[in-house]
């Protein structure tokens, strides 16, 4: 079976290729792909090419298909699995298999099974590990975003707090606490928002920083800060960029003390800084961007952590529970991870949209692996609907989700949009 696919050959090399795919062995499974969203960590594996971790040093030969966030239909089972899996089933992908100790991911390491394809083979460790999930959701994009919002749900799993006395952490922010988000107006931000607004024992005050006012704009606009206050949480968004003594404003809005929850969403030192200072007793400040930079470094307060017990974390990744529990939450409408999305794509754009994600920001870009179409900004749709008559359809469908990218939305474009 032919597939076309989106394979990494170096450093910010990225190729649309049609090949020939082998036939599955007994312990493989081939699934038709219809959705993955383009994470930064695609980004830098393609800027590092053989110099990311989880790349093979022989790309130039053998490239690998890149893309993680995925989901799709399972086309053809081995034997091993046919007694677990079904033709015909959805399924989604939870891509950190940490396999044997091993750094090896789709999207990464594979030369046939990643994301950004038509087409697919999922290697035996996949299944093994359990790492191909039942989706029974509607929308197949809901499926992508539960990978990044896994990721989300593992880092406020992964942070900790401590008591005076005892040695043992007790995991997960703080029950009824005070939490900051920084540089949070971003697609992943604002899952983080959307994940900490749903739980039981959310933070009785939620502070989202950014510096970009029309990011800020939209996620007041998504999270009306109302609604919350009714739900017992007090949200603000605030542009740090504006404020000549940021660490000052946060500390006075928090009533003159220190957080007890920091999440860092950029790998920016003044950011990460800025998180350290704002913690409090017991803070704990939870890294989440990746760097790119090897020797990236930021200054921390050494006093604070002997006296004042604050501590930092870092993850990279969630795990297999944290999916399920993404997928549970999307299915249950607790969250909702289409606030991260701001553009829809066919699998044609999906390369130039992975190269230019850092000097093309935006949320979440979404391609469809089986049409072709140019990645098209949803806020383009209804001035692109006054020549073509599908985006003003896709227009009206998002318009009746809060111009949010949504399950309607997605099968009219499967519909209506050439195949690749």
């Amino acid at each position: 079976m032919k597939t076309k696919a989106v394979r990494l050959y170096g450093k910010m090399d990225l190729r649309l290729e049609e090949f020939e795919l082998p036939e599955i062995k007994d312990d493989e499974i081939l699934v038709k792909i219809i959705s993955d969203s383009i994470c930064m960590s695609t980004y830098k594996a393609a800027k590092l090419g053989s110099d990311h971790k989880r790349v093979p040093k022989n790309i130039d030969k053998e490239p690998v298909i890149v893309g993680h966030e995925t989901a799709g239909i399972i086309e053809k089972v081995g034997k091993k699995w046919q007694g677990k899996y079904t033709v015909g089933a959805k399924f989604a992908l939870q891509p950190a298999l940490n396999y044997k100790g091993s750094m090896d991911s789709p999207g990464y390491s594979y030369r046939y099974c990643g994301g950004d394809a038509t087409y697919a083979i999922m290697p035996q460790e996949v299944m093994e590990l359990d790492c191909l999930l039942d989706y029974r959701g509607e929308a197949f994009f809901m499926a992508s975003l539960a990978e990044p919002m896994s990721c989300i749900i593992g880092a406020f799993h992964a942070s900790y707090h401590t008591t005076m006395g005892s040695y043992e952490h007790r995991m997960g922010t703080l029950p009824g606490g005070t939490m900051a988000i920084l540089a949070g107006a971003g697609p992943m931000g604002l899952g983080a928002v959307s994940y900490a607004l749903q739980m039981e024992q959310h933070p009785r005050r939620l502070v989202v920083t950014d510096i970009d006012e029309g990011r800020l704009a939209r996620a007041a606009a998504l999270f009306p800060p109302e609604e919350q206050k009714r739900r017992g949480v007090e949200l603000l968004f605030i542009n740090t960029a504006v404020l000549s003594d940021p660490v000052a404003r946060l500390i006075e809005i928090n009533g003159g003390t220190g957080y007890d929850d920091v999440f860092v969403f950029a790998p920016v030192a003044p950011v990460v800084e800025q998180g350290d200072a704002i913690l409090g007793k017991d803070g704990c400040l939870n890294f989440f961007a990746g760097p790119v930079d090897t020797a990236f470094s930021a200054k921390v307060n050494f006093y604070n952590v002997h006296y004042g017990a604050t501590h930092i974390v870092g993850t990279t990744g969630g795990n297999t529970d944290d999916m399920r529990e993404a997928l549970l939450l999307s299915e249950q409408g607790r969250i909702n991870p289409a606030v991260m999305v701001t553009h829809v794509g066919g699998l044609d754009s999906a390369a130039e949209a992975t190269l230019h994600l850092p000097d093309r920001p935006a949320g979440k870009k979404l391609v469809y692996t089986q049409i072709s179409m140019p990645m098209t900004a949803i806020a383009d749709f209804a001035e692109l609907g006054k020549t073509d008559g599908r985006f003003a359809q896709l227009a009206a469908l998002c318009n009746k989700h809060r111009e949010l990218w949504n399950a309607e939305a997605e099968r009219y474009l499967l519909a209506n949009w050439p195949a690749i």
